[in-house]
């Protein structure tokens, strides 16, 4: 029985209360990795569990796992996936193991579990990877179909080169922020309709973009491209992304060479990487691929994943949230395992902790859309919020948050929330 087997049983239970709550996005079945601190501790490698963050300093002290202990002291994940997938696995069936019901090393030990067990809710969370790499993809069909729809000629909404690679560029990794972190609305060129040239301006088209994203865990060598069918053995696991979009600087600098400071200013992560053992019960059937890709993106067998994603808007002074789309990772046209292998066919190399954006999800229905400028025909037919208030785009004050999890037998597999709220832009010079 290989690892994912042992440790996503839908019977196993935890001793950690909360954890076994069917609507809880921590079970024991999913064991995700992230960056905590509290007010009494610095920051370190903590897996979430239930409403709790198990302390992976104090398992390793305690010899309780196969990982060194310099190695959950570090300040982001790199040096924990740099150990590769044997201890990985090792280590996610040595925690499944100690958070078992059946078992009392922890659960029997109240010195020791309340010294290895941190409330979330007293936890700060940081960015979980030192990301020296980031690359966005384009490859919800739907999605690129719906934008072509808007800004050329709907009988030729796809460009020719979409259904043959999956189409993407190099952002810019020194803006990828963690949950929580408030976004400034950026200022920048906007080229209005009835003027000959641009002006300067804060964003006036403000955006989401409701995506995931993987993290690299095993990386190739410049010149040594990874071959489609070894791709999914080099992902660590994935994380909820928001790619914060100016699509109105995006309408005017993308030709010809694609958006810069459209996309520069902001994305988002989760702060929890969701293992891909964690992921594996809940692989599906990609959409079929028309035209058959040529030889090297050809894959056989399921590589999309259900995974359930929503978005919400909160006005600053509204009293909730309006959830204004749900989707599905697995309408995805083009897989990871694609996305990869195109990246490194040219020979380019990746590194541990290399972030690759899926790019919007769009699903096939109007609720399924992944950014306002889908949703309100770029602005055009505004969205009604539970407040009552009205949207075309974002505005300063709002606070979206993506949402997104695995359905399991009695169980779910989350990712956390992706949040972050909108500041107004810097006074312009």
């Amino acid at each position: 029985m290989s690892a994912h087997d042992q440790t996503t049983a839908p019977e196993l239970k935890s001793w950690v209360e909360r954890a076994n709550a069917p609507d809880c996005e921590f079970p024991i079945q999913n064991l995700p990795y992230g960056i905590f601190s509290t007010e009494h501790s610095a920051a370190r490698v903590g897996v979430a569990i239930g409403d709790s963050i198990l302390d992976l300093t104090v398992l390793a002290e305690e010899g309780l796992i196969a990982c060194p202990l310099t190695v959950v002291t570090q300040v982001r994940l790199n040096d924990f996936i740099a150990l590769g997938p044997i201890v990985w696995r090792k280590v996610r069936e040595q925690i499944s193991a100690l958070l078992s019901a059946s078992n009392h090393t922890l659960q029997g030990n109240a010195a020791l579990r309340e010294k290895a067990l941190i409330q979330q809710a007293a936890a700060t969370m940081h960015l979980p990877v030192e990301i020296q790499g980031y690359t966005d993809f384009y490859s919800s069909r739907e999605h690129a179909t719906n934008v072509g729809m808007l800004f050329r000629d709907p009988k030729n909404a796809l460009l020719p080169n979409w259904s043959e690679i999956p189409i993407g560029y190099n952002g810019r990794a020194s803006s990828v922020i963690v949950s929580g972190t408030p976004v400034r609305r950026p200022n920048g060129q906007i080229k209005l309709p009835d003027q000959d040239r641009p002006v300067f301006s804060p964003c006036r088209k403000l955006d989401l973009e409701l995506e995931t994203g993987f993290i690299v865990g095993i990386p190739n060598a410049l010149g040594e491209p990874i071959p489609i069918e070894e791709a999914e053995k080099h992902i660590f696991g994935m994380v909820l992304l928001n790619d914060w979009s100016a699509r109105d600087f995006q309408a005017w600098e993308y030709v010809p060479l694609g958006p810069f400071n459209a996309k520069t200013f902001a994305t988002t992560i989760s702060p929890w990487i969701v293992t891909m053992d964690a992921l594996e019960p809940f692989r599906t059937l990609q959409p079929t691929q028309v035209p058959l890709p040529l030889a090297y993106l050809q894959h056989t067998g399921e590589h999309a994943f259900d995974i359930h994603l929503e978005a919400t808007l909160k006005p600053e002074t509204a009293a909730e949230a309006t959830t204004i789309t749900q989707t599905n990772f697995k309408y995805m046209y083009w897989t990871m395992a694609q996305q990869l292998t195109h990246h490194t066919v040219s020979g380019c190399n990746t590194r541990v902790g290399d972030l690759m954006g899926s790019g919007t999800i769009s699903g096939p229905t109007p609720g399924s859309l992944g950014s306002l400028l889908e949703m309100t025909f770029n602005g055009r037919e505004p969205i009604k919020l539970q407040s009552g208030e009205t949207r075309s785009f974002i505005e300063d004050g709002d606070e979206l948050t993506l949402r997104g999890w695995c359905q399991g037998e009695g169980y779910r597999v989350g990712f956390g929330l992706c949040t972050g709220q909108v500041l107004p832009a810097h006074p312009m010079k």
